[in-house]
């Protein structure tokens, strides 16, 4: 019975077509650099790829991002957590679901969402020996795409808090389980941990010079690192705070909401954290907290943050309310985003076209991102459905799209 319903959501997913309406520190080889960070011209058209609470939706933007139209929804009443695109083809689309009774699993495009195909083996942890708990995915939250010299591989990050890496564009998925496996897991991952969509392993970035160069991101943990492919792991917290321990400055424990790598250097990283906004300049093992140099009535606490792909002095945070109970809205209704770009050391508001009043908005870590154009365009989606973009640097703000579903995720991309 349960394969018969597979199949017809294979189907009814399928049918969704083009509906249009309104460590150490190394020397970046320089022709890695150089494909991967053009900036791109407008006559590069973008796509974003949404993915909400009840499905996936396209948005097509025209060569000056200034009008878009809508298609979808494929995979409608499916939960989708991320959507990406895999810049190495520009065809691939890789996407996170949880299709109902069904459970987690993932799904594969080959033909840039025209048509789908379920993972023959999702990612799923290796079964226990005997008197050990054991875990389930309950769906994965991450994807990233591997290394540009390893073309078919693809990263995956789920809750509980797993990491899993696949060689075959999404097919099939491997535990790594120098992380899944490791002894530390107990500690790193304890029972009682988590976020109100339980505990995670949100995030994985690759070093651009170096595929065997990890960081991720937990909710449980923090910010770990490995050399050697993940086959072994290192706690990178240091000044970070953890403010709802005992010990404020743990090894770990960590709540690590969002990384961004600095293309253009990537010994620069750049952190939102549930306490605070950090930079972190390799092969230095300190995070610095720039958010203190936040505004007092407006606080460092997000989801969220994008590093300029070319400018490693330039970041942008979507500020979020951390105080008393956490409420996860724009401070006093009133949503913007803040720019530094002299790495932290000043931030400027931007909030020209978003609501001066009653604006509150929750944007997740998935749905705040950029594109690479010229001038660099910035995109946020909202958990009240609605679609925002600036296609000047975050200079003024519009709105593109209202009424979707609650948005998890929003990617920029330029479609072969």
């Amino acid at each position: 019975m349960k394969g018969t319903s597979k199949t017809k959501n294979r189907r009814a997913a399928g049918k969704t077509r083009r509906a249009v309406s309104a460590g150490k520190q190394r020397k970046p080889p320089r022709r890695h650099l150089k494909t991967r960070l053009r900036a791109r011209t407008v006559a590069d058209d973008v796509t974003l790829l949404v993915g909400t609470r009840k499905g996936v939706w396209f948005l097509h933007g025209d060569a000056r991002r200034a009008s878009w139209s809508v298609e979808g929804p494929q995979f409608l009443g499916h939960i989708i957590n991320h959507v990406v695109l895999d810049p190495r083809d520009r065809r691939t689309i890789v996407m996170a679901a949880k299709t109902g009774h069904l459970g987690p699993t993932i799904y594969t495009s080959t033909d840039c969402g025209k048509s789908w195909v379920e993972s023959k083996r999702p990612p799923a942890f290796s079964k226990q020996a005997d008197g050990q708990s054991a875990r389930a995915v309950s769906h994965t939250f991450w994807l990233t795409p591997g290394h540009e010299t390893e073309p078919a591989v693809w990263w995956a990050g789920t809750s509980p808090p797993g990491l899993f890496r696949s060689s075959d564009h999404g097919a099939t998925w491997e535990s790594i389980d120098g992380w899944n496996e490791n002894p530390m897991y107990p500690k790193w991952v304890p029972a009682d941990s988590g976020t109100p969509d339980g505990a995670l392993l949100n995030q994985i970035v690759i070093d651009p010079r170096d595929a065997a160069h990890l960081y991720i991101a937990t909710s449980t943990a923090g910010v770990f690192e490995s050399i050697d492919k993940g086959r072994s792991w290192k706690p990178l917290n240091r000044g970070v705070e953890a403010n709802f321990l005992p010990d404020p400055y743990p090894e770990y424990g960590q709540d690590a909401h969002c990384l961004g790598l600095c293309p253009q250097r990537p010994d620069r990283l750049y952190q939102q954290n549930h306490c605070g906004i950090y930079r972190i300049d390799r092969p230095d093992d300190a995070w610095e907290r720039i958010g203190k140099n936040m505004p007092a009535e407006v606080g460092d606490i997000g989801f969220g943050i994008i590093a300029h792909p070319r400018d490693p002095d330039t970041a942008w945070v979507f500020p979020m309310d951390g105080t008393m109970v956490w409420p996860r809205t724009s401070p006093d209704g009133r949503p913007a985003a803040y720019r530094t770009s002299d790495a932290g050391r000043s931030w400027q508001r931007q909030d020209r076209g978003l609501p001066r009043q009653q604006g509150w908005f929750t944007v997740k870590r998935q749905a705040f991102c950029c594109d690479t154009q010229q001038p660099l365009g910035l995109y946020f989606g909202t958990t009240g459905g609605e679609l925002w973009m600036s296609s000047n640097e975050g200079g003024t703000w519009k709105q593109i799209a209202a009424h979707l579903p609650e948005i998890y995720s929003v990617s920029a991309v330029t479609m072969a």
